[in-house]
């Protein structure tokens, strides 16, 4: 079977649009639900969803959404937390994979928005645009709840699987090159003050 015939693996299954994702994601959340983003689209996506003080936006940290996302889901057990993070991203801390299948929590999702691309630093290509499949790499980190999502009902059940069940979770989503649907206010400390008060953590 040849790799576009694949239909488990990235190269079978829909290219989306990660704007159009992320308001879906969004629509699902009901439970004062944690949303860790990483840099760049990922987060502008997120911001434009509309700001929830759940929401937790990356700005200039490469790589490190799912470790924050991971601490949280650790910290606050009885809370669902989605981690919302880039192929290039998470290409860089691929460690932090193996700690989230060795602590094993059961109330994270980590989605990746793969792309094959560095999009925000000039469209460069990642190392998924060739050879690497991330839901492969995450099973083989020892997270055995991974998936490519088909399409955008694949999408929708996965978060609900996420919602209602027990993780770890790892979801892997290929999307198209489309920029962001608006741009992160750029103020760290707003930005975590908001979130603790989100989590009820005292300041």
């Amino acid at each position: 079977m040849s790799k576009t015939e694949d239909k488990s693996g990235r190269n079978g299954v829909k290219v989306m649009n990660r704007s159009a994702l992320t308001r879906r994601l969004v629509a699902r959340l009901n439970a004062e639900e944690a949303v860790v983003a990483g840099i760049g689209n990922t987060n502008f996506d997120l911001w434009a969803s509309g700001q929830r003080p759940q929401n937790f936006y990356m700005l200039g940290t490469m790589g490190l959404a799912t470790s924050i996302a991971l601490g949280v889901s650790l910290a606050q057990p009885n809370r669902k937390i989605f981690a919302l993070d880039g192929d290039g991203s998470i290409l860089m801390q691929l460690g932090s994979l193996g700690t989230v299948a060795s602590t094993a929590p059961k109330n994270l999702a980590i989605i990746i928005w793969d792309n094959g691309l560095y999009q925000i630093t000039g469209s460069q290509k990642t190392l998924t645009s060739s050879s690497v499949d991330l839901v492969a790499m995450a099973k083989g980190a020892g997270i055995a709840q991974g998936e490519w999502a088909r399409d955008e009902e694949h999408f929708d059940a996965l978060v609900d699987k996420a919602l209602d069940g027990d993780g770890p979770w790892f979801i892997g989503v290929r999307i198209d090159g489309e920029k962001a649907a608006g741009t992160t206010e750029r103020d760290p400390v707003k930005i975590r003050l908001n979130f603790m008060q989100g989590l009820g953590v005292g300041i």
